[in-house]
């Protein structure tokens, strides 16, 4: 079964690939080698699914993407209090390579921009330079979940263009900030900044932030909980250079760009979001990558300070449908049908409010149940639904219809919020969905499906009790009190449809 999400990736790709405008890097020589049709979306959860659509394998740099990652390495290795008293962390409203020092002390503004990521790379741990190279290699390696290799070409291309680069590199000697000789500390900021990565190794990456430090497909630590928090707080603010604050109005998430095509965001425990696209704007930010954060966080409701309403665990739990029974009296051969079939049936019982991730988690359930053919949302316990996860629910129930198999909804009365959302998510030209009083009746109707298909003829039909001992109900009655009770029934018949209470 095809993700809902990854459907809607495909389409979004689709769609921001007619942006042509903008213009690959070319202050880097190597730089301006790239494709400017490469054209990248993952979203990888903060549990470790990926979803990937375009040139999702396609190697580039990865550029200043590494400044975050770097940071965490130093806030580590020395201690936050330390960090801070080098490098600052008020948003400078510039460039990326802006020489933006503090007026009285010298030291970088924000440890984003090319001073202050300088000065990150001095305080990695390592008593010589290659033993900072290698600590900070190894540490984006942690953060990728595989080893990451250096592109030598790029490298000696930044290194032997980066005078301003070199200009800033001495000024935070003079101040203090980078101790010793500049040079060394510049070649691995050079070296950081040229290791190949893929769009999946940034959302992997990103992942690893939103999981809270923990790589979700490894399980390594890669940082610390509450230096995670200090690093997604300096990205919210200072991530996007002089595009920062409109940023955080319009995205509202944080994030990272780079000037080979990448843009890393994260969503704190949801997932991690990369573009790798080369055109830039104006401002040396990946032009595709900001339409598509842009995209996703209006049809999503991403933004940070949206009001919350996601819920932790939205399957409260997953039963049999034999766990679950109709209680509809059937001929013995039905009823030994449905006894052998009966992981054939799952019931899903929803809480709390239904996000887009948790209308994904339920796809990704559902395609686990490799046996089961029907399923029953019970929606009760549901208190809202997005628009995007009430498309999603119909994209997941069109999937299996096309397979043979089915989804219904269930207990849903009385909740005109949720009937009016799953009637918008509806998609053009169908004319509605199935939806039943009590888990009981949805059950029963997927019982009937199965003996239909299973049983032809039957339709599922009732079984007559020929004596009162047959039926379900009277169960552990002995002879007397059957007898008892027949004195004083009478058989009624009713026709469908008519109102028996």
């Amino acid at each position: 079964m095809q993700p809902p999400l990854k459907l809607y990736l495909e389409q979004l790709h689709t769609r921001i690939q007619a942006l042509n405008s903008g213009k690959v890097a070319t202050y880097i020589p190597a730089l301006a080698e790239a494709n400017p049709a490469h054209f990248g979306i993952c979203i990888v959860t903060a549990d470790g699914y990926r979803y990937a659509v375009g040139d999702c394998e396609q190697s580039f740099t990865v550029q200043s993407i590494s400044k975050p990652l770097t940071y965490a390495m130093a806030l580590a290795d020395r201690g936050r209090e330390a960090v801070v008293a080098k490098v600052g962390v008020e948003p400078s409203g510039e460039a990326f390579n802006s020489i933006s020092l503090h007026p009285t002390r010298g030291t970088p503004l924000n440890p984003m921009i090319n001073a202050g990521a300088i000065a990150i790379t001095g305080l990695v741990a390592g008593a010589t330079p290659a033993a900072q190279w290698q600590r900070i290699q190894d540490g984006l390696a942690l953060f990728a979940g595989r080893p990451l290799t250096l592109n030598e070409k790029v490298y000696r291309s930044e290194s032997e263009t980066g005078y301003r680069n070199r200009a800033i590199s001495w000024l935070l000697r003079n101040a203090g900030v980078i101790e010793g000789e500049p040079e060394p500390v510049l070649e691995n900021y050079f070296r950081q900044c040229s290791v190949e990565v893929t769009c999946i190794d940034l959302a992997v990456m990103a992942a690893t932030l939103a999981n809270g430090g923990t790589n979700p497909l490894t399980g390594l630590r890669a940082a610390r909980a509450d230096v995670v928090e200090s690093v997604l707080s300096v990205m919210s603010t200072c991530g996007m250079y002089n595009y920062a604050g409109e940023w955080l109005f319009e995205v509202g998430i944080p994030a990272k760009s780079g000037v080979s095509g990448g843009i890393m965001a994260v969503l704190p425990g949801k997932f991690g979001i990369a573009v790798y696209s080369p055109p830039l704007d104006e401002r040396g930010n990946c032009l595709r990558g900001i339409a598509v954060c842009e995209t996703l966080t209006r049809d999503f409701g991403l933004h940070l300070f949206a009001s919350n309403r996601t819920a932790a665990l939205v399957v409260n739990r997953m039963v049999r449908g034999i766990d679950l029974p109709s209680g509809r009296q059937r001929p013995p051969e039905a009823e030994a049908l449905l006894q052998q079939r009966a992981d054939a049936v799952r019931v899903l019982m929803l809480q709390g409010d239904l996000s887009f991730d948790g209308a994904e988690y339920i796809s990704r359930l559902i395609a686990r149940e490799d046996s089961a053919r029907y399923f029953v949302l019970d929606l009760q316990g549901l208190s809202w639904i997005a628009p995007v996860a009430a498309r999603s629910l119909h994209q997941i129930r069109l999937q299996l219809r096309a397979v043979g198999r089915q989804l219904v909804f269930a207990r849903l009365r009385q909740r005109p919020e949720l009937i009016a959302a799953l009637k918008a998510g509806l998609m053009a030209g169908e004319p509605g969905y199935l939806s039943f009083e009590d888990n009981r009746l949805a059950v029963e109707w997927c019982e009937n499906q199965l003996l239909a298909e299973e049983l032809p003829g039957s339709q599922g039909a009732a079984a007559a009790p020929a004596t009162l001992a047959d039926f379900r109900l009277l169960a552990g009655l002995n002879a007397n009190e059957l007898a008892a009770l027949g004195r004083l029934a009478e058989p009624t018949q009713y026709a469908a449809e008519e109102r028996v209470f």
